[in-house]
C-alpha cells in the first residue's frame, strides 16, 4: 500500500494491514515507534507481542521524557515492553557533528535508508535497537511500524540484526509507505 500523503492520518490503516500482515505471515512480535505512546497503545489487545520505542530522554530538550509516566504504566501493565534508549543511528556519531561539523558512517547510513523513506529508516532502526536491548528474539521476522513524525505511514517486515551486524538485517516487505518521502 502506498499513501498519497505522510503523517498521522494514515495511523490506523498502518495498524490494520500491519495486523493484516502478521496474521497472514503468523508474526507474533512487533516493534513499534511511539514517542509518547499513542500509536503503541492502538496495537495493545491485539494478540501481539508489542515493544514501544521512545525517543531518548532529552530527545526534545535537556532532560525531558515525552511519554508521561501514566502512559508508560499504562503500556507495561498492558504487556508491552517500553525501550526509552539512544537510537541507533544517534548516537556519538551524532554528538560529533553537532560539536565539530562533518558527516560520519552512521549518518550516512540513516540519509541512505531515508532514500525510501523516513518511517523505513525508523523501522530498520527501532528493528535493531529491540534487538539489541533483547527484546524481540533473534532470527525472526518481525514487524515494525514508523512514521515521518508524529503517528505512523510504514510498516516492514524485517529480520533484524544487532547492531554490531548491522548489515545482516533483511528487509523482507514493506507493508506500507507513503509515496513523498
Amino acid at each position: 500500500m502506498y499513501f498519497t500523503r505522510k503523517g498521522e492520518i494514515n495511523t490506523d490503516e498502518t495498524i490494520r494491514l500491519a495486523l493484516e500482515k502478521a496474521a497472514e505471515l503468523k508474526i507474533k512480535h512487533f516493534v513499534v515507534a511511539s514517542h509518547r505512546g499513542k500509536t503503541a497503545e492502538k496495537l495493545l489487545n491485539k494478540g501481539v507481542q508489542v515493544v514501544c520505542v521512545t525517543h531518548h530522554v532529552g530527545f526534545s530538550g535537556p532532560g525531558i521524557d515525552e511519554m508521561t509516566p501514566e502512559v508508560r504504566k499504562k503500556l507495561l501493565d498492558a504487556g508491552c515492553k517500553v525501550l526509552t534508549t539512544t537510537h541507533l543511528f544517534a548516537g556519538l556519531d551524532r554528538a560529533i557533528r553537532n560539536k565539530f561539523g562533518g558527516v560520519y558512517p552512521t549518518e550516512i547510513m540513516a540519509q541512505t535508508l531515508r532514500m525510501f523513506g523516513q518511517g523505513v529508516k525508523v523501522c530498520v532502526e527501532i528493528a535493531g535497537m529491540a534487538l539489541d536491548a533483547g527484546l524481540i528474539p533473534h532470527g525472526e521476522d518481525i514487524i515494525a511500524i514508523g512514521g515521518s513524525g508524529t503517528g505512523a505511514d510504514t510498516a516492514i517486515v524485517v529480520r533484524p540484526a544487532h547492531s554490531n551486524h548491522f548489515f545482516d538485517t533483511q528487509v523482507k516487505q514493506i507493508i506500507c509507505k507513503p509515496m513523498e518521502i
